[in-house]
C-alpha cells in the first residue's frame, strides 16, 4: 500500500467521528431553532396547535363515548339472562327437575329458580302495585327459570337455545333479549367504523394543516434558502428546520388533545357518578387508557414530520 493511501485511511477514520458530530449538533441546532421560530409567532403558533388538537381531540372523545355506551349495555343487559315462564299451575318439582336438566346443558352457565312468592314480593317493592296485590286472593304469578348463557356464546348459540326453551313441555313463554343484543353489536360495530374513518380523515387534516403552515414558512424565506443552495448546502441541511417545526407542531397538539381528552372526562365525572348511584352502582363508565392517551402526541408528531416533510421536499425542489 502506498503512503498516499495509509495517509487517507487514518484521516477517513478522523473524519468520521466528526461528521457524526456535526450532524449530530446541526440537528439540535435545527431543533431549537425550529422551537424558536414557533415561539417568535405565538400567536399563529397557538392557533394552529388549537385546531390540530381539537380535530384530534375528536376521534379521542368519540371513543370514549363508544367505549361507555359498550359499557352500558352490558350493565343493562347485553349478557341478560333468559327468562322462561312456567305454565300456570306447574309445581316445584316440574320447575326444580326442569331447572336442573338445563343446568346440565352445555350452553348454560346459571339456572335460577324464582317462586311465585318471589316474583310477588319484588312487584312489591315497585311503586303501584303494592295497593293492587293485597286485593288478590290467590298468587297468579307462574315459577320462572332465569337461564344465563355462557360468557362469550354467540348469537346463533343463543337463539338456538331459546328456541329449544320454547319447545319445552310446561313453558308457557320464554323472554330473550336477544334481538336487543344483536342489534346494539351492529351498532357499536358501525360506531368503531365511522370512529376509524373520523380519525383518518382528521389525520389526514392535521397533515394538511403542518404541510400548508410549512409551505407559508419556506416560501417567505425563499431568497435566504435560495443562498444556502448556492453555498453548497444540501437539501437535506436546509429541510432540517423545517421538519422539526413540524414535529413540534404534532408534538404541541398531540398533548393538547390528551388533556382535552382527559377534561371532558373529568366533565363527566360528576353526572356519571350521579347515574351510577341511580342504577346501584351497577353502572361502571371508563375512561380512556393511558397508552392511548400517552400515543397520541407521538402519533400526532409523526403525522406532523410526515407533512412537513412532504411539503419541504417538493419546495425545496422548486427552489433549486
Amino acid at each position: 500500500m502506498s503512503p498516499s493511501h495509509e495517509a487517507a485511511a487514518p484521516r477517513t477514520a478522523r473524519e468520521q467521528p466528526r461528521r457524526f458530530a456535526s450532524w449530530r449538533e446541526h440537528h439540535g441546532w435545527s431543533a431549537a431553532a425550529s422551537l424558536r421560530r414557533l415561539a417568535g409567532r405565538p400567536v399563529g403558533t397557538l392557533l394552529t396547535v388549537a385546531v390540530m388538537g381539537l380535530a384530534l381531540a375528536l376521534p379521542l372523545a368519540f371513543w370514549l363515548l363508544l367505549g361507555n355506551v359498550q359499557k352500558l349495555g352490558d350493565a343493562l343487559g347485553q349478557q341478560q339472562a333468559v327468562s322462561v315462564f312456567l305454565q300456570p299451575g306447574q309445581g316445584s318439582s316440574v320447575a326444580q327437575l326442569m331447572a336442573t336438566q338445563l343446568r346440565e346443558r352445555p350452553e348454560v352457565a346459571e339456572v335460577r329458580l324464582k317462586t311465585p312468592q318471589q316474583g310477588m314480593d319484588e312487584l312489591a317493592k315497585m311503586q303501584g302495585f303494592s295497593g293492587a296485590l293485597h286485593a288478590l286472593d290467590n298468587n297468579p304469578l307462574p315459577y320462572v327459570l332465569e337461564v344465563q348463557p355462557k360468557p362469550g356464546a354467540g348469537a346463533d348459540a343463543v337463539a338456538s337455545l331459546v328456541a329449544d326453551l320454547r319447545g319445552l313441555q310446561g313453558v308457557d313463554m320464554v323472554q330473550d333479549s336477544g334481538a336487543w343484543r344483536q342489534r346494539l353489536d351492529a351498532l357499536l360495530a358501525v360506531g368503531t367504523r365511522v370512529v376509524l374513518i373520523l380519525a383518518a380523515m382528521l389525520a389526514l387534516a392535521v397533515l394538511l394543516v403542518v404541510g400548508n403552515t410549512v409551505r407559508v414558512d419556506i416560501a417567505s424565506r425563499a431568497e435566504e434558502i435560495g443562498v444556502l443552495l448556492l453555498l453548497g448546502a444540501s437539501r437535506a441541511f436546509v429541510r432540517r428546520p423545517y421538519l422539526y417545526a413540524g414535529i413540534w407542531y404534532g408534538l404541541f397538539s398531540g398533548v393538547l388533545a390528551a388533556l382535552l381528552a382527559v377534561a371532558i372526562e373529568l366533565v363527566l365525572a360528576q353526572p356519571v357518578a350521579e347515574l351510577s348511584r341511580a342504577y346501584d352502582g351497577s353502572l361502571q363508565f371508563g375512561s380512556l387508557p393511558p397508552w392511548l392517551l400517552l400515543s397520541v402526541p407521538l402519533a400526532a408528531a409523526a403525522l406532523g414530520w410526515l407533512g412537513a416533510r412532504l411539503v419541504s421536499a417538493r419546495q425545496l425542489r422548486r427552489a433549486a
